[in-house]
């Protein structure tokens, strides 16, 4: 538990159905093979609205239909497939996107334009709409607050393993709860959102102030992450509040809004973290810390160079402390820099200073902490105080093995 005065938050179990009046159900429809592949996401009372999508300029039918709806900023459910990413598919796909949200609708008894849609899979195909409307109707009748692990495991693709994270937050006067799940291994990139995520809350929040919140969250948290540097046509983080939590509403400058974008954070950290831990073909989980920058926006720029550049990635898959990899990177990044400010260190082992390797000793002990699943490289530009923080991969045989054979 970590508290600051008379606020404590607390993490807890039940993923997207942690808040109150939030039912889920994931079921199996026949888009893939064998698994789960349709999500069904409810509130028990209408909620205020807020998502980023992808800057990707070819972004799929779900996307375009969400931006319609988003102003309103209205909410009472979300539909989501895996399997099928609904992109490059026309009007026909806007269509399919279309009928999916009006046949949650349908089952549920809500405007049909309060209703998000969202698919994850393969583009270029159109959906099995007569099996996923069957689906839909299906998951209606299985909606529960215990169903919010089912409908995590519906929306994976080549994930290994369910994501989901919540916290409780107790305030001076009352609680609320903050839940979410993810899905995301492979097309990790930061730009906007760079997965699926769908986060909820029972504070009541009106959807100005949740926009801003989750803008602040998205940036330092999924937009801080990369597994191979590419971004989806169907990413999108999606956020609502119901307002059911016996708690203060969260105006502006009111204790339970800064609780919340507090805990919001934590909940999207977690999530970012957990698609990291599972990307494709991972075996290392690299946290690039870029410290002695002019400003964040240049460090974040330096740590993204870094954790994207295959050399690199590579050289964390071989344990190979090959400092010479992340000082071209840094150089190629695009920002100023003086080379001969530049130390870099793996965890607190030194291995260049000034711009200068320490040598071979320096090296092995820095290759022995890459033996671990998890470390810590940090670049120290010399050059101001600001600094960012990018989670990253290396880069194995196995990622190019799942992508090879994605669709066979």
């Amino acid at each position: 538990m970590r508290g600051e005065g008379q606020i404590a938050i607390t993490p807890m179990g039940g993923g997207i159905t942690a808040p109150r009046g939030v039912r889920a159900a994931g079921v199996r429809c026949g888009i893939k093979r064998q698994a789960p592949d349709l999500a069904l996401v409810a509130s028990e009372r209408p909620a205020s609205v807020a998502a980023t999508c992808t800057t990707n300029q070819v972004a799929a039918a779900p996307i375009l239909l969400c931006r319609r709806r988003l102003p309103a900023g209205r909410f009472a459910a979300l539909v989501a497939n895996s399997g099928n990413a609904n992109a490059c598919t026309g009007e026909g796909g806007l269509r399919d996107a279309e009928r999916m949200g009006e046949a949650a609708a349908a089952a549920l008894g809500v405007p049909a334009e309060e209703v998000y849609v969202a698919s994850t899979g393969v583009i270029g195909a159109r959906l099995p709409m007569a099996n996923v409307e069957a689906g839909v109707r299906d998951a209606a009748g299985r909606l529960s607050p215990e169903g919010g692990r089912d409908a995590a495991a519906a929306i994976l693709t080549t994930d290994t393993r369910v994501k989901e994270a919540a916290r409780e937050v107790r305030l001076a006067r009352g609680t609320f709860r903050v839940g979410g799940m993810a899905k995301g291994s492979g097309m990790i990139a930061p730009d906007m959102a760079t997965m699926l995520a769908f986060v909820a809350t029972d504070l009541d929040v009106a959807a100005p102030l949740l926009r801003a919140a989750l803008e602040e969250a998205v940036a330092e948290t999924f937009n801080c992450i990369t597994v191979d540097g590419e971004t989806s046509t169907n990413d999108m983080v999606l956020l609502f509040a119901n307002g059911r939590a016996e708690a203060e509403a969260a105006g502006p400058g009111t204790p339970a809004l800064a609780a919340f974008a507090r805990a919001l954070r934590e909940v999207c950290g977690e999530l970012a973290r957990q698609i990291v831990a599972d990307g494709e073909g991972a075996t290392k989980v690299v946290e690039i810390r870029v410290c002695g920058a002019r400003s964040p926006a240049e460090a974040r720029r330096i740590g993204l160079r870094i954790g994207n550049s295959p050399l690199v990635k590579t050289a964390f898959f071989g344990q190979d402390s090959n400092w010479g990899r992340i000082m071209a990177a840094i150089g190629s990044a695009g920002i100023p820099v003086d080379a001969g400010r530049v130390g870099i260190a793996v965890d607190e082992v030194p291995i260049v200073r000034g711009g200068v390797g320490l040598g071979a000793e320096a090296e092995q002990a820095a290759n022995a902490r890459m033996r671990q699943a998890a470390f810590t490289v940090t670049v120290d530009l010399g050059l101001g105080g600001a600094e960012a923080r990018i989670w990253t991969t290396d880069l194995s045989e196995a990622y190019v093995r799942i992508n090879a054979g994605y669709r066979s």
